[in-house]
């Protein structure tokens, strides 16, 4: 590696530890929200936080393995990326069942809290998201996907608040949740799989 490229390196691994960190340290304010509101949208965001922590602490310990190793960490990425969607589908069964409609402020605060973690991780990834292939691209969809879920789950308090006053705003927000993680999901196999292919 020439110098710039160690400093390159350097970088990518600092910042992806501290968007690891972001994340947990979130997961633990949304989580506890979510559960004391019974919203489907922030208990799948927070599980999403979680998962979006795993995926860079993996990221931070595999930028020293080989292209071929991080193409097989990323197709297990992959993989984790599909488990906020199968908790979200669990959660949503549970809300249809009982369908009470979540305290609609406390959803918009802690949505826009959620926002402004996950459009800072977006900005620190930005600049490396081609960096590492599949690596990279995983943090880098998951921030950014993290970012519009977020804005969904703040117009979704502002309808329950002001114009319908019932679980399905959250409800739906929460599936489309689901539905992001999937396609981000197919994108960072795609990508792990062309890495995995362009290894000699």
């Amino acid at each position: 590696m020439t110098e710039g490229q160690v400093a390159d390196h350097a970088g990518l691994r600092r910042t992806v530890l501290v968007v690891a960190l972001a994340n947990l340290a979130y997961f633990g304010v949304e989580f506890a929200v979510a559960l004391a509101i019974g919203s489907v949208s922030l208990f799948a965001d927070s599980v999403d936080f979680l998962e979006d922590a795993s995926v860079n602490l993996l990221i931070f310990v595999a930028l020293a393995w080989s292209a071929r190793a991080r193409a097989k960490v990323g197709i297990a990425l992959a993989l984790i990326l599909l488990i906020p969607g199968l908790a979200t589908v669990w959660t949503a069964w549970d809300k249809f069942l009982d369908p009470v409609a979540p305290q609609p402020l406390a959803l918009s605060l802690t949505g826009l809290g959620a926002l402004g973690v996950n459009l800072t991780c977006a900005f620190l990834l930005a600049r490396y998201r081609h960096h590492r292939g599949s690596l990279t691209k995983a943090a880098f969809l998951s921030a950014r996907n993290d970012a519009f879920a977020n804005v969904a789950i703040i117009a979704a308090g502002a309808v329950t608040a002001f114009l319908w006053r019932s679980a399905w705003p959250d409800l739906i927000v929460g599936l489309a949740i689901a539905a992001l993680n999937l396609d981000a999901a197919r994108e960072v196999w795609e990508a792990a799989r062309e890495e995995h292919r362009a290894e000699p």
